[in-house]
């Protein structure tokens, strides 16, 4: 059965973006935002701050769009969501205690709830998911970067856990646990490989999750580039092979997305 999201999906969007806005423009522009924290995890979270005012334009074309009933632009309004879960997760237990602190826990809490709210009225409003070479490679390109992901994760800490040493990362960035290193191998990889699997099935839950997780993907690349492209303004080394493979994460992303998007119809959720 088709559904018309409610209206409330534009004040929603919004309210996290407007939030969304005023950390990012905190973030890059005052000092005492990330005052306590490294170098290298400052010069992280400005490329985040980067990334995440990209991420609300994509959110709000996406609602406006949604709400007009566009299936797609549903399905890339969640994954922009997830993003943004994502990112305040680690705003808001990576870095240190700041005026911002409510406002990072105000966005992750709307983000999640956003999707707890809205996740089965999208599923519920006649998605046509794609057939052939589209499908394949969506799923394809979804599983081998969270593969290539969780491999350069692990090659990281496996061998300093077995010879009892901290990562490089963490003495850099400053942090006992690296919150990016628990939530992709716990929840995000796994997601992206689970659900391209089941999208090569077939089965409804890998097919609706591929595209919120290649916008996620597109997303999360383009502020790691942020921050290395900022890493490399301020004379970090070793940061153009890290920043070229990301960028082929990111262009393979937004076209098997493109081309996972692009059905035969347009169809409206609220069958006009």
């Amino acid at each position: 059965m088709k559904t018309v999201p409610p209206r409330s999906v534009l004040v929603w969007s919004g309210v996290i973006s407007l939030l969304v806005v005023l950390a990012s423009v905190a973030g890059l522009t005052d000092p005492r935002v990330y005052g306590q924290e490294t170098e290298n995890w400052a010069t992280q979270a400005k490329g985040q701050d980067l990334g995440n005012l990209l991420a609300v334009v994509v959110l709000v074309v996406a609602a406006l769009r949604y709400r007009k009933g566009s299936q797609r632009a549903a399905l890339v309004w969640l994954g922009a969501l997830l993003y943004l879960i994502y990112a305040f997760i680690v705003y808001a237990v990576a870095v240190h205690l700041n005026y911002l602190f409510l406002v990072y826990v105000a966005v992750l809490g709307l983000s999640a709830w956003g999707v707890i709210f809205n996740v089965n009225r999208v599923r519920g409003g006649g998605i046509q998911y794609p057939q052939g070479r589209s499908r394949t490679v969506a799923a394809w390109v979804i599983i081998t970067t969270g593969v290539l992901f969780a491999g350069l994760w692990l090659s990281e800490l496996v061998p300093a856990l077995l010879m009892g040493k901290v990562p490089a990362s963490l003495t850099d960035a400053g942090l006992w646990v690296n919150p990016i290193h628990v939530i992709d191998l716990s929840m995000v990889l796994p997601g992206f490989i689970i659900s391209g699997i089941a999208a090569l099935k077939g089965l409804e839950h890998g097919l609706f999750w591929l595209a919120p997780w290649l916008v996620f993907s597109g997303l999360m690349g383009s502020s790691i580039i942020a921050a290395k492209v900022l890493m490399m303004g301020a004379g970090a080394a070793n940061t153009v092979p890290a920043t070229v493979m990301v960028s082929v994460v990111v262009a393979s992303s937004l076209l098997a997305l493109r081309g996972y998007l692009r059905l035969p119809a347009p169809v409206r959720i609220d069958g006009s």
